[in-house]
């Protein structure tokens, strides 16, 4: 019997599982006893380091809980938490003693440091006190600022950037960090007077990460669940007029020598604005925006069969992005904000952003393109509308309706795809049990049935145990126009078990087994391609990491392929493999000055063939003003005629000099051998004023051998974030 129905066995079992957690995901908030009263100022705060007489008149949050290495104590490394505010910003300081004199490691000065490997103090604002979105904010113990914005009750996304000030002084037994954060940079409710928050505190020295409100070992210190309360001794008070004009300038040079064509000179102005509507509802405007200081993709080499996943950088795209980003898996995002602006500039857009109360955020997005360079892709018209309701304590319903259409005279008629989805994403109160329910349907012209996507997973996480279980259906005429979902018509089972041992003493903190599947068949139900893997990880109290994989591959070709990625010819579709392969990884200790990952993997291949591959990542710091770092990558393929033996080297040194926490300078060099490129890239970002920057950026890309530039660009750029 073939069966083709979505509801698969696997989801049913979902589905009754959701039914039966959801039952205890309205319980109280866990940490709601740990409380700060927050109080006017009784004077003005100066943004200096210093411990003012103002600061003497607040409440203090001490008593730090150890979260690692174990969370059944009290931290060792002492820190104390102030906050005040008055018409304008809320002021936060921290006094982060130390285990003994001058003992502090950070990376660099650079902005959105790698928590890992910082000292630092970092801060989560949760302004609803819904536990599942927010604001963060910090600093490394050298001064170089953290901020970004939460969303899924415990994520942080660094690329978001606002403006707020911060100092952080230096003192032989401490370090202590100062900041004022506007009341204009944050969205709130007028009128609630009940905030979430919580402090961690990340100590490389004695290994330690501590949290003002207990945190179990198992979730991040940014797990909203598990935030205190901010109580406000009168009501925040209103933001305002707030609106932000963000304009820019640019000039620039390129050159495209492949084409021989003639030297390009460029002068571009445009801008965005942000308005407040209300104090948590926001309107994003964009004309003519210009990325070019934005960061280069970090190039890999790409032996898989589908396309790959390259994060969203462009601040315009940023805020409240899981509201339009997170719908959806990694693997199935009907709306993907990198297929806007890729081969066709955008000439103008508009992004409805916020919350209209504690329940209910709203995201409305409409972006038109111009027609790309080469008139081949006419101009479109992206159109996003999505819903989101919290229920019980910490979940959330969702709906998206998506709409892309050709716009303009070379349009082809009927040019549209359009999606509309619903999702219940589960959150218990004290994050042990999360999950997701998915439903899909596009629309494309000219494509019926089989164009839907049934899919969830249901997570349980404790100290000792990780179950999760998720199942997939994407049918084979499923379109997402604005989407990212490499791969249609399949069904997919993926099922972890992790079970982790907590020795007592010695130089082991935990180690654990984790048997990982991911099964694929197709509509029918029959077995198109797998991997599981059995993985032992060991981590040492020193925070260095070791990891045995054993691999098991089963892919049977549903489409031509070629092993190398080359541009050979593919291997033929129904064409079966079948390969076992071993995989060992280390990654040292975070706190040294000198850190390295090294990873090595051997096994077989397509066509009885074999793979060996060989990855470093090396890193040196100079503390804090130079950060060296390297990654590397060999794969060695022995495969039988005509592919034969193929070697690929992926070399990419980077360099990163931070003169101060407002200018900084960076270089790197990848050269990638699967498709014969060199890339460079050079910028230069001196951030003048808060959240105001000026930008020189020089790129290039070129053929290593025999050496030729195939193009040259060099970009200076000046932007300046103006309050109304």
């Amino acid at each position: 019997m073939k069966i083709t129905n979505p509801l698969s066995p696997v989801k049913i079992l979902l589905l009754l599982g959701f039914c039966f957690f959801s039952v205890w995901a309205s319980a109280q908030k866990k940490n709601a006893g740990y409380q700060y009263h927050i109080r006017k100022s009784a004077g003005p705060i100066v943004i200096d380091g210093l411990i003012d007489s103002a600061w003497l008149k607040t409440d203090s949050a001490d008593k730090f809980a150890m979260v690692l290495p174990m969370d059944t104590s009290l931290a060792t490394v002492h820190t104390i938490v102030r906050m005040t505010y008055d018409n304008n910003n809320i002021y936060v300081l921290a006094v982060c003693y130390t285990a003994g004199p001058n003992q502090y490691m950070v990376e660099s000065l650079k902005r959105d440091f790698n928590f890992q490997k910082n000292d630092n103090f970092i801060f989560f604002l949760d302004p609803f006190d819904a536990r599942t979105d927010g604001f963060s904010f910090g600093a490394n113990a050298a001064g170089a600022q953290w901020d970004g914005t939460m969303y899924e009750g415990g994520k942080v996304d660094l690329s978001w950037d606002n403006k707020w000030t911060s100092v952080v002084k230096n003192y032989p037994d401490r370090w202590v960090f100062e900041a004022a954060i506007p009341f204009k940079s944050i969205r709130y409710k007028k009128g609630v007077g009940l905030w979430g928050i919580n402090f961690s505190r990340n100590d490389l020295k004695t290994t330690e990460k501590s949290a003002w409100a207990p945190v179990p070992r198992q979730f991040p210190t940014a797990a909203l669940a598990y935030t205190g309360s901010l109580v406000w001794d009168e009501l925040p008070p209103d933001a305002g007029t707030n609106i932000s004009i963000i304009p820019y300038a640019l000039g620039g040079i390129s050159k495209d020598y492949t084409n021989g064509s003639k030297t390009d000179w460029k002068k571009e102005f445009g801008g965005d604005a942000k308005i407040g509507l209300t104090s948590s509802l926001n309107l994003d405007l964009t004309v003519n925006p210009d990325f070019s200081q934005v960061d280069v993709d970090q190039q890999v080499v790409n032996l898989n069969r589908y396309e790959l996943f390259f994060p969203e950088k462009r601040q315009f795209f940023l805020e409240n992005g899981d509201l339009f980003a997170n719908f959806g898996y990694s693997d199935i995002r009907p709306f993907f904000s990198r297929r806007i602006g890729l081969n066709a500039p955008i000439r103008f857009g508009t992004r409805l952003t916020g919350k209209l109360d504690k329940d209910w955020r709203v995201g409305l997005m409409d972006i038109q393109t111009g027609e790309s360079n080469d008139a081949i892709t006419p101009a479109q018209n992206y159109g996003v509308l999505t819903l989101q309701r919290r229920v019980f304590s910490r979940s959330n319903i969702g709906f998206m309706f998506i709409n892309k259409d050709a716009t303009g005279s070379s349009a082809p008629g009927n040019a549209y795809n359009r999606n509309v989805g619903m999702e219940y994403n589960l959150a218990s109160s004290n994050n042990a049990f999360t999950g997701k329910l998915l439903g899909i349907k596009s629309f494309t012209a000219g494509l019926k049935g089989h164009d839907i996507v049934a899919a969830g997973h249901l997570q349980y996480l404790s100290k000792y145990w990780t179950l999760y279980l998720q199942d997939e259906y994407v049918g084979k005429n499923y379109t997402a126009g604005m989407g990212y979902v490499p791969r249609v018509g399949y069904n997919k089972i993926s099922p972890l078990v992790l079970h982790s041992f907590f020795p007592k003493q010695g130089s082991i903190l935990t180690h654990g087994i984790q048997l990982l599947s991911n099964y694929y068949f197709d509509e029918h139900f029959k077995r198109t391609d797998n991997e599981s893997s059995l993985a032992y990880i060991i981590t040492f109290r020193n925070r260095s990491v070791f990891t045995l994989t054993g691999i098991d591959t089963y892919i049977k070709l549903l489409v031509p392929f070629d092993p190398t990625n080359t541009g050979k010819t593919p291997l033929p579709i129904g064409n079966q493999n079948h390969w076992n392969t071993i995989d060992a990884q280390f990654a040292s200790k975070p706190q040294a000055l000198f850190t390295y990952l090294l990873e090595g993997l051997h096994g077989g291949y397509y066509i009885d063939g074999s793979r060996s591959s060989l990855i470093g990542q090396l890193g040196y710091r100079f503390q804090p003003y130079v950060n060296l770092s390297v990654n590397t990558s060999f794969n060695d393929l022995h495969l039988p005629a005509p592919y034969n033996n193929t070697t690929f080297w992926l070399v990419g040194p980077r360099a990163d000099v931070t003169f101060s926490n407002t200018l900084y300078f960076t270089t790197y060099v990848q050269y990638n051998g699967q498709v014969k490129n060199i890339n460079t890239n050079v910028r230069l970002q001196w951030r003048y004023k808060p959240a105001s920057d000026f930008f020189i950026v020089y790129g290039d890309n070129s053929i290593p051998s025999p050496y030729m530039v195939k193009n040259r660009q060099l970009v200076v750029k000046w932007t300046y974030w103006c309050n109304l």
